[in-house]
């Protein structure tokens, strides 16, 4: 029998919320720890700094997007351009917050791929390589889904035979 112990994830308090742009919303650590079932192993020097990345890779494919939106439509933030609501919150904040946690999760996972902390022996390493490369195409097709329903543009998926 083995027995694991995982790290106790952080208090609250002690990771404030990631500012954004002024346009997109904030994100708040906690939320994230919570939506993305991150344990303590993802310390605050690693969750934030990737958080931050994962931000800003999904502004940046949304630029020409909320540029649009500001400029021709005058909206003052994502949560303003009209959309259905969920839960008391517009459709588009949801949607932006599943592409970063989508982003941040596979960006995690690409990490993980270089820790020593692989087994060895009679093909396990391959395996669970394997099995991690499944988990990061999955969160980046979750990311490109939820940045094509933002744009309103329709999901598709396209294998090279």
């Amino acid at each position: 029998m083995s027995f694991v112990a995982t790290i106790n994830p952080p208090k609250p308090a002690a990771e404030p919320a990631v500012q954004n742009d002024g346009w997109m919303p904030d994100m708040d650590p906690a939320a994230v720890r919570a939506a993305c079932l991150l344990d303590g192993t993802v310390t605050p020097a690693r969750l934030i700094p990737a958080l931050q990345a994962a931000m800003l890779t999904v502004n940046c494919e949304l630029q020409a997007w909320a540029t649009e939106q500001r400029t021709r439509w005058g909206y003052a933030a994502l949560a303003d351009v009209p959309a259905p609501q969920v839960g008391g919150e517009s459709a588009q904040v949801l949607r932006y917050r599943r592409a970063v946690h989508a982003c941040l999760q596979a960006d995690l996972a690409e990490a993980n791929r270089a820790q020593d902390t692989l087994p060895a022996g009679m093909g396990k390493e391959a395996r669970v390589l394997e099995s991690l490369q499944v988990q990061i195409d999955e969160h980046r097709r979750r990311q490109r889904w939820a940045i094509s329903d933002m744009l309103g543009i329709a999901r598709s998926t396209i294998e090279l035979i």
